[in-house]
């Protein structure tokens, strides 16, 4: 039996947490060849007692219902009094009849029949598997420290504002203009690319899809049939493995060297891999930075192997010892490179715009393939995502952001010396948006964990191996932080670590 609880606050409290909209009850189904009271009464009672109609719900109007019934309004109002009375609903002056916060004391909660309660669910695929052995912690929330969150309190929001009230209800944006993408982002982004990235690249080279993500499932998806190969550097993106598992495909690993794939052990590998995935440009998560010259033997291994390339250019932008390295797509007129990218860091996380460029002679084939498994990207983000682009909002923030992360990251960077000298070590050069911390740990994920525990974010470095990991530390994002927040976290981190000892 379920409990009695006739208790008018919480009700109210019901009420004021979840303002629901009334559900939609025309598929009530009542025959009228029988009384229509008894038939109404005992549907809703079943739809109370099963959930179908939640607590807190609000009930159209007796006139509403009956207009969708096509019954009698006095029909509806004599049941809807009858289970008021029955303290199935309650009603609240000027604000309408809800269902109650609990089920009468004489009302049984509905037996579940013995072999439901004993059902096993099928299996899922082999990628579903594969993919969940690689699990990362779920982002519940952003802490400080969680890697790949920018300072959102330095967005110009003003800015954006003004872009979005200039194209909110603009018609044209609220259809269809092709997978594609909007052709004055590509426009905007294919000069930003050109000017700033040395991509080479025109606008119909570019499509726009909902995140990095989905334009490396899409490179995934073309480049790999079921039981090829694809290389990925280790440690790397999480995420860039799944694009490959759900493929159905065989992984091999490449180690790094100086901190960026290692191109010699990589072209004394005999393999037919199809793709080879990497982020030349500021490795993730170690943070190397791969030379001119070895960029150029990457490439000719690429176009004497006949493998595709699959270039990230993860937050390349932000280099603070040095000007921003170019892309690897464009150190030749054509090269068997796919270039990857996304508004994530630069931008904001939600506003969910990557981008593609790959070879012309492919795009209508992406794009086809793009139209069938997501279709378009919201046109209202494009838009505004163009007109920041164009008008130079883009480039001054990317500045500005430099400069604010640059003074973030020496600060972290002289607090990890003068605290961790002796017990952690940061990896790669002056670049980007995180720190990969080497620790003096048997247990990386224990001490992520710990610090998870105390309000700071971060993952485990080892956790960004495949196989057992050559090093224990941990991937902390510094550029979602302030200057307390820092100095909080390495007077953690230190406790925590002493107290391993």
């Amino acid at each position: 039996m379920v409990p009695v609880l006739n208790s008018l606050d919480s009700n109210r409290t019901e009420l004021n947490r979840s303002d629901l909209s009334s559900p939609d009850l025309s598929t009530l189904q009542l025959n009228l060849n029988q009384p229509l009271q008894p038939q109404l009464h005992q549907q809703l009672v079943d739809w109370i007692c099963s959930g179908r109609l939640s607590s807190g719900s609000k009930l159209i109007s007796s006139r509403k219902l009956a207009e969708s019934l096509n019954i009698s309004r006095n029909t509806v109002t004599q049941v809807i009094e009858q289970l008021k009375s029955e303290g199935f609903l309650i009603s609240y002056p000027a604000k309408g009849v809800f269902v109650n916060s609990a089920l009468p004391s004489h009302v049984a909660a509905p037996d579940t029949p013995a072999w439901l309660s004993e059902v096993t669910l099928p299996e899922l695929s082999k990628m579903a598997k594969d993919i969940a052995a690689f699990q990362t912690p779920a982002l519940r929330t952003v802490l400080p420290f969680t890697p790949g969150v920018p300072d959102l309190s330095a967005f110009p929001k003003k800015i954006w504002a003004n872009l979005h009230r200039r194209h909110y209800d603009r018609n044209s944006l609220l259809g269809y203009a092709g997978s594609q993408g909007y052709l004055p982002l590509r426009e905007a982004l294919s000069q930003y690319l050109k000017l700033s990235r040395g991509v080479r690249c025109n606008p119909n080279q570019i499509i726009i899809t909902n995140g990095a993500q989905e334009a490396l499932s899409l490179c995934a998806r073309l480049t790999l049939d079921q039981g090829d190969t694809a290389l990925i550097e280790n440690p790397g993106y999480q995420r860039a493995r799944h694009a490959f598992l759900s493929q159905d495909i065989n992984l091999k690993t490449i180690p790094l060297n100086n901190n960026y794939i290692d191109v010699k052990k990589l072209s004394q590998i005999k393999t037919n891999a199809k793709v080879l995935y990497t982020t030349p440009t500021h490795q993730y998560p170690l943070g190397g930075i791969m030379p001119a010259s070895e960029r150029m033997q990457l490439l000719d291994w690429a176009n004497t192997t006949g493998t595709w390339i699959i270039e990230d250019d993860y937050d390349s932008e932000y280099a603070f010892s040095q000007k921003p390295v170019a892309a690897l797509q464009g150190m030749a007129e054509k090269t068997p490179v796919l270039y990857a990218g996304s508004f994530s860091k630069t931008l904001f996380p939600s506003l969910r715009i990557g981008y593609l460029v790959v070879p012309e002679e492919l795009v209508e084939t992406f794009v086809t393939v793009k139209s069938h498994f997501s279709g378009e990207t919201c046109l209202l983000n494009q838009a505004i995502t163009a007109d920041f682009i164009a008008e130079g909002h883009f480039v001054r923030h990317l500045r500005k952001m430099r400069g604010i992360y640059q003074n973030k990251w020496q600060h972290f960077h002289h607090l990890i010396n003068q605290e961790l000298s002796t017990k952690a070590k940061p990896t790669g050069i002056s670049a980007g948006m995180h720190i990969a911390l080497e620790v003096n740990t048997a247990n990386d994920e224990q001490l992520r964990q710990q610090l998870m525990e105390q309000g700071f974010g971060g993952r485990a470095l080892s956790s960004y191996y495949i196989g057992k990991p050559q090093k224990q530390g941990l991937v902390v994002g510094f550029s979602n932080t302030n200057e307390l927040q820092r100095i909080q976290y390495i007077k953690t981190l230190k406790k925590l670590i002493n107290a391993k000892k």
